[in-house]
Order: structure tokens, then C-alpha cells, then sequence
């Protein structure tokens, strides 16, 4: 194994982690559990560990030296662009397949009312939303760099790489300190990645094993909708999107960006994959790292194609249960709905599942249901967080090809 390249040896360790978990599947050894649990969650805190100071000092880096060479406004505008653009594709593929699949058809609500009893879902209106949203945004720097609170890093980051070019030639020795921070940070990932396969096949094992697959047989066909869905526009929307924009090709990308899609499937965390994302769009695409340390940072946050598709389809799927027949007034509030709630939520705990209560809320449907998606969310988180990440590396090379076109 040691003769292969990090790929390979990634490549072949979700192979045998898939394998051996479907050959122990519903029945694993404790001892294997708690193996591959420690090894897994260790992975996971070294990412984790070295994350912040990586998103701080790239964003603050980045934004001095676009504000520098009188680029950032360019980056910004497209950046926010094309987050836009990709979530309102994603959010109408969701839409659209539910309708035509119709996932929810033949079940009905009554099937899990014991699911659904026994969850107590927490409630929140779309103003109540905003203000926690705000609220998390702009907040004690020491606070949110302690609680990993990344939309809030990423707001403080801005301001202060802002700080720095405004101060002109008066900050040299701080903006450095930040350039050496962010260039200890990668040294450290590739320490951290020699891990990777082991904390990879280990993540997978574990999920793959401890998976009762008799609690999918009800909702199999939503499973088959979402997935399908989901890769549908992992492999050809956003493939075809970068090629449309910047005439790469799609093998070439998925090549360079397979570590970070490998650990975001297994991790399910797009903000654990965040240096691992970093590391492949700096040094296997060769994107600026000032571009790649702002657009990353808050895709992470921001652009969220997986998960939007998924509650889109999520909530047209409850709708079915329950009988109602949403108009297209409605499924233009949960696009619109969608496409604020799979933006990040900091300072919400379980953000994501108020979230999915939200989209249910806003056309009707009842909160409780999301007791359904439960189950079956962990599995499908997988999917959706490796599109959420390939859109960030997408979206980073989309911006540095229209800042070569314009320089």
C-alpha cells in the first residue's frame, strides 16, 4: 500500500472499508467498532484542529492581497454569483424530481406516527431565523474562534484583512505573521493527510456496518430519488458548469479534487474537509491561494447544493405523505425557503434540522414529519456533503478563470 500514491492508497481503503463493512453488516465486532470509532474521530479533530487558524489566516491573506492588486471586487461578485446560480439549479432539480418520481406515493403520514411522536421538533419563523443568522454573523471574534463558529471567522477575517490594506504599508509585520500562519497550516495538513486513508476507511466501516437497512425498506425509493438527484448534479450540472465557464475538463477536475471528495463523503462535514479542500485547490489546481482562502472558507458556509437540493425534495416528499398537492405559488416559497436555510445557520444548535423545520413550516406542512428523515440522514448526508464541496473547488476555479480573463 505504501508504494501507491495518496489516492491510490485512499481509493483502495474505501474499497476494503465498504467491503468489510457489508460482510459485518448489522452484526460488527465491538472491538473493530471502537477501533475504527477512534481512529475515525481522531481524523476528524486533527482537521478540525487545524481548520481555524487555516480559515483565518487564508481569508485575512487573501483578502489583503486581492484588495492589493484591486481585484476583490471581482471576486466577490462572482463568487456570489455563481453560489447563486448552482443553488437554484440544485433546488430546482430537487423540486422537479419529486414531482416527477413522486418518492411519497403509496405511504401515507399514519405509517410513522410512532416516529413521529416521539420527536419534539424546535420551531422557528423565518424572522426569528434572520436574527440568529445576524446575530451569529457578526459576534466576539475569541468567541467564535473558541466555538468554530465559521460564518462568524469568516465575517471578522474579511473586515480585518480589509484593516490591513487600508493601513497600507503601516501593518507589514502582522500581514506576514499571517502569510507564515496560513503556510504552517498546510505543512500540518499533509502531516495530518498521511491519516487519511486509515480515518477514511475507518468513517466508512463504521457507517457501513451500524446501518439497519430494514429501516430503509419504506423509504427507499425517496433514498433512490435524493441520491440519484444529488449525483446527477455532482457529476454533470457542476462538471458542465466548470467546462461552460473555464473549458476544463471534468476528469481533470474529479482527478485533482478526489481526496477532498472522499474525505467529505466519509466525514459528512464540509467545514471538517475545509483544509483538505484547501489543500487540493491550492496545490492540485494550482488556484491563488488569496482566491481559494476567500471563496472555500465561505462556500463552506454559503454554498450548500447538496443540502438544498435534499430539502427541496425533502419537503415536496412530506408533502406527498400527507396528501397535499403543493401549488406552484408554494414550491416557490420552499425554493426561496431552501435557498436561505441551506446557508449557514451559526449560533442555531442542530442547525440543520431547524432548518429542514423552516422549509416544512413555510408552506404548511407538519414540523413532526422530519422525525421520518432521520433515519436514513446520516446515509444521505454523505452524498450531499462531497457536492457541497465540489462546488466550493468549482466556484474556485470559476474565479480565478475570470480574473485571468480581465487582468
Amino acid at each position: 500500500m505504501s508504494k501507491l500514491g495518496l489516492n491510490g492508497q485512499i481509493l483502495l481503503a474505501v474499497l476494503m472499508a465498504v467491503t468489510f463493512g457489508l460482510l459485518v453488516q448489522g452484526r460488527p465486532p465491538e472491538h473493530a467498532l471502537y477501533a475504527a470509532g477512534l481512529i475515525g474521530t481522531l481524523f476528524i479533530d486533527l482537521l478540525k484542529m487545524v481548520m481555524i487558524p487555516l480559515v483565518f489566516c487564508a481569508i485575512v491573506t487573501g483578502i489583503a492581497n486581492l484588495r492589493r492588486h484591486r481585484q476583490v471586487t471581482v471576486v466577490w461578485k462572482t463568487t456570489l454569483l455563481f453560489f447563486a446560480t448552482t443553488t437554484v439549479i440544485a433546488v430546482t432539480i430537487g423540486l422537479t424530481a419529486s414531482q416527477l418520481f413522486k418518492p411519497g406515493a403509496g405511504l401515507h403520514l399514519e405509517m410513522f406516527s410512532h416516529a413521529m411522536q416521539q420527536f419534539e421538533s424546535r420551531q422557528m419563523s423565518l424572522l426569528e431565523f434572520f436574527t440568529q443568522f445576524l446575530h451569529g454573523v457578526f459576534m466576539n471574534p475569541f468567541k467564535a474562534l473558541a466555538e468554530g463558529n465559521i460564518l462568524a471567522i469568516v465575517s471578522y477575517a474579511v473586515c480585518l484583512g480589509i484593516a490591513l490594506v487600508m493601513g497600507a504599508e503601516r501593518y507589514p509585520q502582522l500581514l506576514a505573521l499571517f502569510e507564515e500562519g496560513m503556510g504552517v497550516c498546510m505543512q500540518m495538513i499533509s502531516w495530518i493527510m498521511r491519516l487519511a486513508p486509515w480515518g477514511i476507511a475507518a468513517l466508512l466501516f463504521k457507517l457501513v456496518a451500524t446501518q439497519d437497512l430494514s429501516l430503509f425498506a419504506s423509504l427507499t425509493k425517496f433514498m433512490l430519488v435524493v441520491t440519484g438527484t444529488t449525483v446527477f448534479h455532482g457529476m454533470v450540472v457542476l462538471p458542465l458548469l466548470l467546462f461552460l465557464w473555464t473549458g476544463k475538463h471534468p476528469l481533470w477536475f474529479l482527478r485533482q479534487a478526489r481526496e477532498a471528495l472522499l474525505t467529505a463523503f466519509a466525514t459528512s462535514s464540509s467545514n471538517a474537509t475545509m483544509p483538505v479542500t484547501l489543500r487540493c485547490t491550492t496545490q492540485n489546481m494550482q488556484v491563488k491561494p488569496e482566491i481559494a482562502g476567500f471563496v472555500v472558507p465561505l462556500g463552506a458556509t454559503m454554498n450548500m447544493d447538496g443540502t438544498a437540493l435534499y430539502e427541496a425534495a425533502a419537503a415536496l416528499f412530506v408533502a406527498q405523505l400527507a396528501g397535499i398537492d403543493l401549488s406552484l405559488g408554494q414550491q416557490l416559497v420552499v425554493c426561496l425557503t431552501t435557498m436561505i436555510a441551506a446557508m449557514g445557520a451559526p449560533g442555531i444548535p442542530s442547525a440543520g434540522m431547524v432548518t429542514m423545520v423552516m422549509v416544512l413550516q413555510s408552506v404548511g406542512l407538519p414540523a413532526e414529519a422530519i422525525a421520518i428523515l432521520l433515519p436514513i440522514d446520516r446515509l444521505l448526508d454523505t452524498v450531499r456533503t462531497a457536492v457541497n464541496v465540489e462546488g466550493d473547488m468549482i466556484g474556485s476555479l470559476v474565479v480565478q478563470h475570470r480574473i485571468e480573463q480581465i487582468a
